[in-house]
């Protein structure tokens, strides 16, 4: 499973959405399983990377929470939550994109 963090440069969400992935993959048990983070710093890299808010999970190069219809935008991102709106999603909604994403390339 192929894990990237997507944010702007000096994104006030990165680390937590770092830790919510983290905890995420600890509990859906892929705790040897790494990410890595890139920065997008331009509106043309986010047009050609998909990318419509900083942060972004991508996993497998798709983005699990993505909105039909947002564009690609060099901006801060906001997540619907069980909780309500927030900055990043809720590690419990990380661990069902990562078991849904395990289930596909299992083909189920």
């Amino acid at each position: 499973m192929d894990i990237e963090v997507l944010v702007v440069p000096d994104c006030p969400n990165q680390q937590l959405v770092e830790e919510r992935l983290r905890q995420a993959l600890d509990g859906a048990g892929l705790s040897g399983t790494a990410f890595t983070t890139r920065v997008i710093a331009d509106q043309r890299e986010a047009e050609r990377s998909g990318f419509t808010g900083s942060p972004t999970i991508l996993i497998d190069g798709r983005d699990p929470f993505a909105e039909p219809g947002a564009s690609a935008s060099v901006a801060c991102r906001i997540y619907r939550t069980p909780g309500g709106l927030a900055s990043a999603p809720e590690a419990d909604q990380i661990r069902q994109a990562l078991r849904a994403a395990a289930d596909t390339d299992r083909g189920v």
